[in-house]
């Protein structure tokens, strides 16, 4: 059988894929080589702009299975019957480090899931972490850039870590958790999801109702410690891709069972933590888990680079009897992940096959930009613009979700306050939670790292956020920095 022909990308075969075209034997190359020139630049382009955020990740597909009945909380088609399945992408990613950094490290893990429903593509963007370190978007960018490398050093400084969280108290929440046992987790198999923020779901009748989620992994939690990670990382950078990939090679599907917590949207104003303070959780005693299905991850992409690398989450792609809250930090993402894919991969991003909708098809009036193909034209003759008279696309006039109450006045404004909100109360009650042996690990993970801060000051800071959460976790904290100072 003749082997298919090596063409360039316009299609002309190609003589010699093994020398350049030369002036004469041993001369200097030609301009007119159009397969040299084609193949170096297409090569100095093969890179996009890497994520400032979740850089390194690795990702499946899978479906999305209703075990539940939660039609009473939200009219969402694709969780409307029992047995229903939706197929799903997943990425999973790191947070603070480079494209190529290791898998192994003590960090947060991104937990994207795009649904592909028939009423649209749904984005669920979280964490392995139910809570964050801030609670306001605006500090986003200055908290991102003291975990990322000193532009001085070309590295991540402890100094700049710890200064940041010194200044942030609201943080004390989310360090417990990261410096604790779970704060490496060891793979992405073995670890929970959560949605993290605060969602609204809304019922047929209109009723609304605040949502978080929670992904509880089926393979059971399994995390490393500090030295197991650090002797991963460095044998094998890409342990937790290879783990996902070769799982489902194998057929050994890794899945999750979501359940969610639901507030009816008027216990939210004088609940006793703010329920869209997302470095707060609310406790399962006063809202349990309930479950609504499982997901499955049981396909590994083509191209990693096409489909993890080029995938675009945002959390503001809902679908009816869905919808944000007034949680701040979502508000902020709702228009900072559109943005930044926008940026990475052009205006189009949304025709590529990871983020295109599967189960129905897309109609707007969106034309033309980088990267426009006849797919958003929408057929020959149709029209750019809305409202006509051509029979195009029009508005539904009902709303995906309830709407928000508003008032008072423009303006900065911290956070509304309700009775238990302070910023340490919960890292408190996490920290009462662990068992001995578990205090005494977060305890060494956090004097480990914060020991290394140059400025006194800085150290004094962080340990008072840690007295304020309970006695017993400052004191022992406390002592440890200084006994490792010591040394």
């Amino acid at each position: 059988m003749s082997k298919r022909v090596l063409t360039t990308e316009s299609g002309a075969p190609v003589a010699d894929n093994q020398n350049s075209a030369s002036a004469g034997i041993g001369g200097p190359l030609l301009l007119q080589d159009q397969h040299l020139l084609e193949k170096l630049a297409r090569f100095n382009r093969e890179r996009i702009p890497e994520r400032v955020v979740h850089a390194r990740g690795s990702g499946a597909y899978g479906y999305f299975e209703v075990t539940d009945d939660v039609t009473g909380f939200t009219h969402a088609d694709f969780l409307n019957t029992v047995g229903r399945r939706t197929e799903v992408f997943l990425r999973f990613s790191t947070v603070a480090d480079s494209l190529g950094g290791a898998d192994a490290v003590r960090d947060p893990r991104g937990f994207a899931v795009k649904f592909y429903t028939e009423q649209g593509n749904y984005d669920l963007v979280g964490n392995n972490t139910p809570v964050f370190f801030i609670k306001d978007p605006i500090k986003f960018p200055d908290f991102i850039h003291s975990q990322k490398r000193d532009p001085f050093t070309g590295r991540q400084e402890p100094d700049n870590v710890w200064d940041f969280w010194a200044h942030s108290p609201e943080a004390t929440h989310q360090v417990t958790w990261l410096m604790g046992d779970r704060g490496i987790p060891a793979s992405y198999r073995h670890m929970n999801g959560y949605g993290s923020h605060t969602y609204q779901w809304t019922n047929a009748a209109g009723e609304a109702f605040f949502v978080k989620y929670h992904f509880k992994t089926n393979q059971g939690v399994r995390s490393l410690s500090s030295d197991q990670a650090a002797e991963l990382a460095g044998k094998n950078p890409n342990s937790h891709q290879t783990d996902l990939l070769q799982a489902i090679e194998r057929g050994v599907n890794p899945s999750w069972t979501l359940h969610v917590q639901l507030m009816p949207a008027a216990d939210a104003a004088e609940y006793r933590f703010n329920p869209f303070d997302v470095t707060k959780v609310w406790p399962h005693r006063d809202y349990p888990l309930q479950r609504v299905g499982r997901l499955v991850l049981d396909r590994n992409p083509d191209n990693v680079f096409a489909e993890v690398e080029q995938a675009a989450f945002s959390p503001n792609n809902f679908v009816p009897g869905i919808g944000p809250s007034t949680d701040k930090m979502l508000q902020g993402r709702l228009f900072a992940y559109a943005d930044a894919h926008r940026y990475r991969l052009g205006v189009n991003h949304t025709l590529l096959a990871v983020n295109a909708p599967k189960a129905t098809t897309a109609r707007n009036y969106g034309r033309d930009g980088l990267m426009a193909s006849n797919s958003t034209a929408q057929g020959r003759a149709a029209k750019n613009y809305e409202p006509n008279s051509y029979d195009g696309p029009a508005e539904t006039g009902r709303a995906l979700s309830a709407p928000l109450a508003v008032t008072g006045y423009t303006g900065t404004h911290e956070a509304p306050q309700h009775t238990k909100d302070d910023d340490f109360y919960q890292a408190g009650e996490l920290y009462r939670l662990m068992s001995p042996e578990e205090r005494s690990r977060l305890v060494a993970n956090i004097a480990g790292g914060l020991a290394q801060v140059s400025r006194d000051d800085v150290i004094e800071r962080n340990l008072a956020h840690f007295h304020g959460a309970d006695p017993e976790y400052g004191r022992r904290v406390e002592e440890a920095v200084h006994a490792l100072r010591e040394d």
